[in-house]
Formats: structure tokens, sequence, C-alpha cells
């Protein structure tokens, strides 16, 4: 019976560690990446991707109508950590499935075909900084964020 019992407790503590790792893990990379020169080209040099957010935010702050900047805003927070994980899929996999249902977009990493599943978060967050670059930093009609400020803040 007590072998049970240790088989059961072992099970469930590799579960738990899994679980926190599976949380913490992705957390990290992106404080680390975060901190890292952004990938996007039309970003400027050294700009960090939490610098490019704050900036972000002030030009939300000052666009009219208002309800526009947060509108980008809140599109990005709800709906990048979606297309990014179905980009990346898409970029690791030209041919898939998934690819056929998505339409073509210049957001989608080139030359990452068959990539290793080691290479993966970094896919994700260069397809991460690219979609917020494009949510963000490009003039929609009806909404004109200011252009991105130069420097690194």
């Amino acid at each position: 019976m007590s072998l049970l019992t240790f088989g059961f407790r072992l099970i469930s503590k590799l579960l738990s560690l899994a679980l926190i790792l599976a949380i913490c893990l992705p957390i990290l990379l992106v404080g680390i990446m975060g901190n890292q020169p952004m990938a996007v080209p039309q970003a400027p040099k050294g700009m960090t991707y939490w610098s490019f957010l704050s900036d972000r935010v002030e030009a939300a702050k000052v666009v009219q109508p208002a309800r526009c900047g947060w509108g980008m805003m809140l599109s990005l927070a709800a709906l990048g950590p979606i297309y990014s994980v179905v980009y990346t899929e898409v970029a690791i996999h030209p041919h898939g499935y998934l690819a056929k249902l998505t339409a073509p977009d210049t957001d989608i990493l080139k030359g990452v075909e068959n990539a290793a599943w080691y290479e993966g978060p970094g896919i994700w967050w260069r397809t991460l900084e690219r979609l917020s670059w494009t949510m963000l930093a490009k003039t929609y009609p009806g909404c004109h964020f200011r252009p991105v400020a130069s420097g690194n803040s």
C-alpha cells in the first residue's frame, strides 16, 4: 500500500513541477526577450520591446479619437497571443493544415521551415514583435498614432 501511495505522490509532485515550469518559463522568456533590442527592421536601433510598448502607450494617450489608440492596444492584448502562436506554427510548417487556412501575411516569418522544437520560442518572440509593430506602429485610416520615438527610453 505504501508503494502505491509513494507512486501517486511522485506523480503528483512531477505534475506540480511541470505546471510551475509551464507557467514560469514563458514569463521568464518574455522578461528576458523584452529587454533585448527588437528584431523588427523598422524599429529604431537598440529599441527594446518594453520601450516600444511604453512609447506606444504614450502615443495612445494623445491619439484622437482616444478610443482608437486604446482599441489598438486592447486588440494587441487580445489577439496578439493567438495570432503569434498561429503565425509561428505556419512559419515552421508552411505546408501544414493551419497554413492552408491562414491568409498570407508579412508578419509570418520566412526561412524557418521545419525548425527544431527549441527554436520555437525565438520564432514565436520575433513573430510577436512583428505583430506588435504592425498593430501599433503602422498608420491606419482613422487611427493615427504618432511615429515611434527614435530614442532608447
